[in-house]
């Protein structure tokens, strides 16, 4: 688990501005959901065989006895307060959430045990058209970011329960012949979920999965027409994307349409947004059946695609516009009331006052690391007479001294 700096809470905060504007602009409502749940929750939704609940999640008795959990993924907790507010039967819903999840995994570049997701999740509405939405916005999203050129989208559809059984049982029948060369973790997985050797990394799987059974020869008629659906409606809005036969989520309650947005930009090949259709879940969890999709991006892994490849705007930082330093008390005390002043008339500018007193010299330190383009001083003499010096610190123009009625009017053209 790490912290989060204030040199580094800028790019956060830019990528959170994006999405929520992104997001609003398709109709989406932020939801916020208590990051601990009733441990059963997860267990019912994710899957007791699946790696998360097996070694991954914070669990932990409280005072009553009850087993909690610290949420490893938004999913199933936006189910349960949808379910527990009546925000879900028989309505139409598109809704979003972001913030921490916990997973006791090995950490790795870009990835933490406590680590902060945002998530879009949309009920009710069970044609292909919503899943496209989905996708389309993602690639209006990377648009907005700079990263339309640093990522793809893969696309699979792993049909119904019925379909996916009788694909596995297939895919074990073929996978038992290997057991002795598989992984480790793909021979356990063999017994618990087959589907996820599909996921493996190990190149020898890999090899050996080449000849495995294909889950498209499987489809059911209705899943193979949803994928055909939407196939065209990313093809009409000019979304690029690769059918990914081997692409499988490692979560129980998916169906249907899966998805992954990928990256090479930080070396190996990563996934920075991965979802897709989980139309049973909401009966799952003791609700009406209700169809889904959803999403969830890793916003480290953005954090860090967005400053590798430097696209980051200039305008994103901590730096103030105006330091506003004072001389002696009377300078001190009107420092601060030209520093409201410029605040009520300025409020998207960053204005930092001085406080703590020092010498002229001091305080010009101060300003020139607080990154501000004009400082600005008020002494005895600007006191008296009602004036301020306004100094560049970025560039190389000439300090001036400007009334303070002018002051605003000054500031706003050098600012732009």
């Amino acid at each position: 688990m790490n912290d989060i700096l204030p040199d580094q809470t800028p790019v956060w905060q830019y990528l959170e501005r994006t999405v929520s504007r992104v997001l609003r602009g398709y109709g989406y409502q932020e939801i916020r959901m208590p990051i601990v749940e009733q441990t059963e929750l997860f267990k019912r939704s994710i899957g007791e065989v699946t790696d998360i609940v097996e070694k991954e999640m914070y669990t932990f008795d409280d005072r009553n006895g009850d087993s909690l959990t610290l949420r490893p993924e938004g999913t199933a907790g936006c189910v349960r307060a949808g379910e527990e507010h009546g925000l879900l039967y028989n309505q139409t819903r598109k809704l979003w959430y972001a913030g921490p999840m916990f997973r006791h995994e090995r950490p790795q570049k870009g990835r933490y045990r406590q680590f902060h997701q945002i998530g879009v999740e949309c009920f009710g509405m069970q044609g292909p058209d919503i899943d496209a939405e989905l996708l389309i916005m993602t690639a209006r999203l990377w648009e907005a970011l700079g990263l339309g050129d640093h990522v793809r989208l893969e696309i699979n559809s792993i049909g119904t329960s019925e379909s996916r059984k009788a694909f596995r049982s297939a895919l074990v029948d073929y996978l038992s012949d290997f057991r002795e060369q598989l992984d480790e973790d793909s021979r356990r997985r063999l017994e618990t979920n087959p589907l996820r050797i599909l996921d493996s990394k190990v190149p020898e799987t890999q090899a050996i999965l080449k000849d495995a059974p294909n889950l498209a020869d499987f489809l059911d008629d209705d899943s193979a027409a949803h994928f055909v659906g939407l196939q065209q409606r990313l093809d009409l809005a000019g979304v690029a994307y690769t059918i990914n036969a081997r692409l499988v989520r490692g979560l129980d309650y998916y169906g249907k349409t899966v998805f992954e947005w990928v990256t090479e930009s930080l070396g190996a090949q990563g996934t920075v947004c991965a979802g897709g259709r989980y139309d049973g879940l909401v009966e799952q969890l003791g609700g009406k059946s209700t169809p889904a999709v959803g999403f969830a991006m890793g916003i480290e892994r953005l954090v860090l695609m967005l400053e590798t490849l430097e696209v980051v705007p200039p305008s994103v930082s901590n730096d103030a516009d105006v330091y506003v330093m004072g001389m002696g008390e009377a300078g001190e005390a009107d420092a601060l009331r030209v520093s409201e002043m410029l605040r009520d008339a300025l409020p998207e500018k960053v204005v930092v006052a001085h406080c703590g007193g020092g010498s002229f010299r001091s305080q010009m330190k101060r300003a020139d690391r607080s990154g501000a383009r004009y400082g600005l001083l008020i002494g005895e003499d600007e006191v008296a007479s009602k004036t301020v010096s306004v100094k560049p610190l970025r560039s190389e123009g000439e300090q001036q001294v400007v009334n303070q009625t002018d002051l605003i009017t000054t500031l706003s053209e050098l600012l732009g």
